[in-house]
């Protein structure tokens, strides 16, 4: 059983005395003290059990025993860099390579997503002899300097100089609030021409091409699947002008889709990219990811004379580790599982959907899916506040989930692996029960007033309360008149920790104000940028 060195109180002032400011956490007027977790449940200090709905890194579940065998197995004999030979790195490498199209067959070894992007630019730069950078808008690639730099999710936060002039910015192929919808005859080729009309521009300045960076499917942009062949057609365009194309399969891969094993797989078996990266769930927690190219790009990359040397990347840990998380994915049939458990998902959402006019769009494959929350389903307007209060009422149900999207308004769900039916269906019966608080205390349907894209999150509990939150109307939600105003705080993800993830374009960006009140006190919204 887990312990406690200090109590909450104590390990909140500690933390707010050692820990630097920009590191957040989760319900941040009122945190989770979390000490232990199994499977796909948590348990904080007094031993309440909370239903994991967002945690994708855990993929095989919390604390398996199978992962936790191999890391202390392998501990007890040896833990060194991959300067020695050891099977347990060539082994990985054999049997992740087998995964993915034969193209792809060479490893490198390192310890996060932002790690494995950053080599990735590497390699592509080293490969093509040139610089620029294409990326999605909303897209998030890690937190170093680097891959920040190609992350429309953070420099728009920057005040001023965030978007570098190497980096070209394509829009989103979100065919539910996009440019090119649902009712397009073609939205992958028309996105992909949008990716082509950004390079020929760029060419006429002298610029030229590295790479076409994407997640298979974006997760901090909202939970977006691009259409089928829109990845085809980028490719066709970048390798035109000598680049290459990286696929992101931090946050999606290893099975998550159900159908395939990548999610770069749902684009058709014509589609190859040129490096994959991987991350958060290849080692159920512990820190490794992989880097995985061709021949010919690995060859040039190493042709620039520069050894390639990472400490911990590779060590034989790790790969016990990884290896473990790759035999649970096959003996328990994770991949089925998120197809089963995934598609009933789905259904119980879309029939919550022919129910509550507040969601616009239910999206997903496997065990990724997102909830789009709208105000109104013909304008498609953000319904930010709500999204946030169902966020926090369901914290009340001892479920966790959270929002992500430019505007905030969509519930992503990427759960560990494990997650039953029951846990689908327990879900889905507390989100209808809120869904419907919120209609009946509105009296009337939500409101089309628009709230404006802003800066973080709205907290519905206080700090030290141990007290339900009041269920607070649509028509408080959506109060502007509110005069004590106070930091607005999220369920902030993995993946945005400074809690300043909402942005928008420049045109979408307004300077309306959002707020709304509960009984415990006034919460105030501030606009994110003009």
């Amino acid at each position: 059983m887990a312990t406690e060195l200090f109590s909450k109180q104590q390990t909140i002032q500690l933390r707010h005395k050692h820990i630097g400011p920009s590191c957040k956490v989760f319900y941040s007027k009122d945190p989770l003290k979390i000490i232990r977790a199994q499977g796909q449940y948590m348990y904080d200090e007094n031993g309440t059990q909370f239903l994991d709905c967002i945690n994708n890194v855990a993929h095989v579940g919390h604390c398996h025993p199978d992962v936790v065998q191999a890391a202390v197995k392998q501990m007890e004999l040896l833990n060194t860099n991959s300067r020695f030979l050891h099977d347990n790195l060539i082994q990985y490498a054999k049997q992740i390579t087998a995964t993915l199209p034969q193209e792809l067959s060479v490893c490198y070894f390192v310890n996060s997503g932002s790690e494995a992007n950053d080599l990735a630019l590497r390699l592509a730069r080293q490969y093509t002899g040139h610089h620029d950078i294409i990326t999605l808008d909303h897209a998030y690639h890690g937190h170093i300097t680097s891959l920040m730099d190609i992350s429309p999710y953070k420099f728009y936060e920057l005040r001023a100089g965030g978007q570098k002039e190497f980096v070209h910015v394509a829009p989103s192929p979100d065919t539910y609030r996009g440019k090119y919808r649902e009712d397009h005859p073609d939205p992958a080729s028309a996105y992909a021409d949008e990716v082509n009309l950004l390079i020929q521009e760029a060419r006429k300045k002298g610029r030229k091409m590295a790479a076409f960076i994407a997640e298979s499917m974006q997760s901090c942009g909202g939970q977006i699947i691009p259409p089928p062949g829109y990845f085809q057609k980028v490719a066709e365009y970048v390798h035109n002008v000598g680049g290459v194309f990286i696929v992101d399969e931090v946050q999606v891969g290893f099975g998550r889709v159900g159908k395939h094993f990548w999610a770069f797989q749902l684009q058709g078996e014509d589609f190859v990219p040129d490096i994959v990266t991987m991350g958060k769930p290849i080692g159920n927690g512990h820190p490794m990811s992989c880097v995985v190219t061709t021949k010919e790009i690995a060859e040039a990359f190493g042709a620039s004379g520069l050894e390639y040397f990472n400490t911990f990347g590779g060590n034989p840990v790790s790969c016990a580790i990884g290896l473990a998380v790759l035999n649970i994915i096959e003996k328990e049939d994770l991949r089925g599982n998120a197809t089963s458990v995934g598609n009933y998902l789905m259904n119980l959402l879309k029939e919550q959907q022919a129910k509550h006019q507040l969601i616009g769009d239910v999206r997903g494959v496997g065990l990724f899916i997102g909830i789009d929350l709208v105000k109104d389903r013909k304008k498609r307007i953000p319904a930010k506040a709500e999204a946030q209060y169902v966020i926090y009422r369901l914290k009340e149900e001892k479920i966790l989930l959270s929002t992500d999207g430019p505007h905030r308004n969509v519930l992503k769900f990427k759960p560990p692996m494990c997650f039953t039916m029951e846990n689908a269906k327990f879900l889905v019966e507390n989100i209808d029960k809120i869904l419907s608080d919120l209609e009946k205390g509105a009296r009337v349907a939500v409101p089309n007033e628009q709230l404006k894209p802003v800066e973080n999150g709205i907290p519905l509990t206080l700090g030290g309360t141990k007290r339900k939150t009041p269920h607070a109307s649509v028509s408080e939600l959506n109060d502007s008149s509110i005069s004590k105003p106070c930091h607005p705080e999220a369920l902030q993800s993995e993946e945005s920790p400074d809690g300043k993830s909402s942005h928008c374009n420049k045109i979408a960006c307004g300077e309306q104000q959002g707020s709304y009140q509960s009984e415990t006190g006034a919460v105030s919204c501030k606009r994110f940028r003009t």
